[in-house]
């Protein structure tokens, strides 16, 4: 079942704040007295806490019987504080702009409420590898192991101009009006949702045909699928979320910087990038695990390109994602 944490007012690190903030998260299963056995799993871009049913339950990844398992929701993503459910002094395009280091705060406020005082394992995939490259660094004494999937610890260059580049597609509907819109800009979300399938999935993907094993009949109806999912979106909540995305960077408010943050992690990590991921690329995930005191690169070998890892696509990326979750609970 759904809850919300109330924040109050929230300070962010930009110096604004949320006048009212609050945070969306289910748990699954009960903490035990030592307060160690929880699983947190932070959302990523377009999804929510409900995201990573998949992988919850018995036989499944994260047994309940055995872990207390929370899924929490990214700023922004229309369930915790967005543009589109906010105080009306920040709504719609009066959103300040929140951070990855914001999301890990106020999710710390969460698990403190809640009784947690170590987090055996955060696993995420896409934004939520990058939550969990934050929480590592910023709390290291709480977080056991990390799981990074398809993500990084920081937005890389390339991934910044692919963003500015959906972005654009928003921006150049008149109907958007500068985020005032009064009624959804229906061609900028559908042009941001076409764009998107081309990044999304790798060459390979689209070579081989891969698209019909997740119900496509062909390249049209991926591109027509996609434009359609982002149709019912909000503009505001996509902007909102790609900004957070854009400005992640372990080392962006840390002393030491990106590399100093990253030596700064204790936790024991499995670094899992998709092995045909068109923007988070491998090559990104080797030079990070260098830097980590307790890394493994453990690619996740998939045509699917990003969409690689996220939960419940396909049992064959499933099963590697298993085998390193039973060595990281099992370390």
């Amino acid at each position: 079942m759904r809850s919300d944490f109330d924040l109050g007012r929230f300070e962010l690190v930009s110096g604004s704040n949320l006048p009212s903030g609050h945070l969306a998260y289910e748990t699954h299963g009960e903490l035990n007295a030592e307060g160690s056995n929880c699983i947190l799993l932070p959302s990523y871009y377009t999804g929510t806490s409900s995201s990573y049913e998949p992988w919850i339950g018995p036989d499944r990844l994260f047994d309940p019987a055995e872990w207390f398992i929370v899924a929490v929701n990214l700023f922004g993503n229309g369930v915790s504080t967005s543009p589109s459910r906010a105080h009306p002094d920040i709504a719609g395009a009066g959103f300040p702009d929140v951070d990855i280091a914001d999301n890990v705060i106020a999710q710390h406020r969460l698990l403190s409420h809640l009784g947690v005082k170590r987090i055996r394992l955060i696993a995420g995939w896409s934004i939520g590898a990058l939550q969990a490259y934050e929480w590592a660094a910023r709390y290291p004494d709480l977080v056991n192991a990390i799981l990074p999937i398809a993500g990084a610890a920081r937005c890389s260059p390339h991934n910044f101009v692919f963003l500015e580049g959906v972005k654009s597609t928003l921006l150049a509907d008149p109907a958007f009006q500068h985020g005032h819109y009064s009624a959804p800009p229906v061609q900028g979300l559908r042009a941001f949702g076409t764009v998107y399938a081309g990044w999304a999935y790798s060459q390979e993907f689209f070579r081989q045909g891969t698209y019909r094993e997740l119900g496509y009949a062909s390249v049209d109806s991926v591109i027509r699928g996609w434009a359609t999912d982002h149709e019912s979106e909000d503009a505001n909540d996509l902007l909102a979320m790609l900004g957070t995305w854009q400005r992640a960077d372990v080392g962006r408010y840390h002393p030491g910087g990106f590399e100093g943050a990253m030596a700064g992690i204790t936790a024991q990590a499995i670094v899992m990038p998709g092995s045909t991921d068109l923007y988070f690329p491998q090559a990104d995930s080797e030079q990070e695990v260098e830097l980590l005191q307790h890394g493994k690169l453990r690619p996740l070998v998939s045509d699917l390109g990003h969409v690689a890892g996220r939960p419940g696509i396909r049992a064959a990326e499933t099963v590697q994602i298993s085998a390193a979750v039973q060595e990281l609970l099992g370390s």
